[in-house]
């Protein structure tokens, strides 16, 4: 996503430098960043340019950056506000045109709570944030990726393999993909070497991909004379959650509604159960009525209904 942000932008043709901070022991992450003077520190036997400085005028991108050490992210935060930065022994400031992306596997909020990330660094950075959803929350672009990864794949490995079965793009929906994109993209190149013709078949994908669960069919919506309207409705949008996996924004995709749309016709089916499963309350008794709708809706639960006894 970094990289294609950098080739959209004006920035295109100048560099995109990428570095990853988990990967780099914690005393050679600032040289890498910051560069270093000849003699800065032992083994330092020539000047180096620091990751702001070869970025100059395109993209740095910052992978990880929650794991940077807490003092070296207090270092960055200067640099990031001062737009110079002083190489590791030296004396002069050099002055930088970057735009910084930065990524992390962690929850921002989370991560600040923990100490591991500062929160001056992150409301620094965190301009426009854009947050990329695990593959199976967004089963729909699986066929697109697999689109993509064929031809590289056949030309790398000179295989004729041009396309994929419906049978084997069912199988590939249905996992969970725990590894995310890559995972998928070595799914695809085993595949593309063990195919025997043009089309990638169900026998070519990994045992434990086919063999994984499928999930159970979806509920058929039935309709039957005399239902009310705002049954048939609620019947439809508890199918569609289910089919989601409870994503109430793909289902309101669905549905030709918008996300708040559906939340208020959620609410309303709340209260209107609520109002339903509501017991006529015995004299010197209150009632409590717990649950939660989404259970209702997409698991079939009912309601627990508590008494606690005492006078009104």
């Amino acid at each position: 996503m970094a990289a294609a942000i950098h080739k959209l932008s004006p920035r295109a043709a100048s560099p995109f430098v990428a570095i990853n901070c988990a990967a780099i022991p914690e005393g050679l992450l600032e040289s890498e960043i910051f560069g270093h003077e000849r003699g800065a520190f032992t083994g330092a036997v020539s000047q180096r340019h620091g990751c702001f400085e070869l970025a100059h005028r395109g993209t740095l991108f910052l992978d990880e950056v929650a794991e940077m050490a807490p003092l070296l992210q207090a270092k960055l935060l200067r640099v990031l506000q001062e737009r110079t930065v002083r190489r590791l022994g030296g004396t002069r400031t050099h002055p930088f045109d970057v735009r910084i992306v930065a990524a992390t596997n962690a929850e921002p909020k989370a991560a600040i709570r923990d100490g591991r990330l500062r929160d001056d660094l992150y409301y620094r950075i965190n301009v426009v944030e854009i947050s990329l959803p695990p593959l199976r929350e967004r089963v729909e672009d699986v066929p697109l990726l697999v689109q993509a990864f064929l031809p590289e794949f056949s030309r790398h490995r000179q295989r004729p393999v041009r396309g994929v079965t419906p049978d084997a793009i069912r199988a590939l929906e249905r996992y969970t993909w725990p590894g995310n994109v890559r995972e998928l993209r070595n799914v695809i190149e085993r595949a593309v070497i063990l195919s025997s013709g043009e089309q990638i078949e169900v026998a070519d994908l990994p045992p434990d991909l086919v063999g994984s669960p499928v999930p159970p069919p979806h509920t058929t919506p039935t309709l039957t004379a005399g239902m009310r309207v705002d049954q048939a409705e609620r019947h439809l949008i508890e199918v569609t959650l289910e089919h989601t996996g409870n994503n109430k924004t793909r289902a309101a995709e669905m549905l030709g509604i918008s996300v708040k749309t559906l939340h208020n016709k959620l609410n309303k089916f709340r209260r209107r159960m609520s109002d339903e499963v509501k017991p006529p309350r015995p004299p010197g008794h209150r009632c409590h009525i717990a649950g939660s709708l989404l259970d209702c809706l997409t698991r079939g639960r009912v309601p627990e209904l508590a008494c606690a006894s005492g006078s009104r």
